[in-house]
């Protein structure tokens, strides 16, 4: 799996729980979320658009910032 990092606008909790659960509801995601850098990093057979989609559906402004090869 490629390691994608994303950027979203979190400020609270309630902003990072939001993204826990889109991306549980997807399904099929392993993910680590970085609240105080508001970085989301997914390993995921999702595309980035899909991952991209998803995200938006907490109502925050998110964007692609590009592939993190795996540790």
């Amino acid at each position: 799996f490629q390691k994608h990092e994303f950027f979203v606008d979190m400020t609270c909790e309630g902003c990072s729980n939001a993204v826990t659960r889109v991306l549980h509801r997807l399904g099929g995601v392993q993910f680590d979320i970085d609240l105080p850098n508001k970085k989301v990093w997914i390993d995921s057979e999702h595309n980035v658009d899909t991952l991209l989609e998803t995200l938006k559906k907490t109502g925050k402004n998110a964007s692609y910032l590009g592939e993190k090869s795996a540790q």
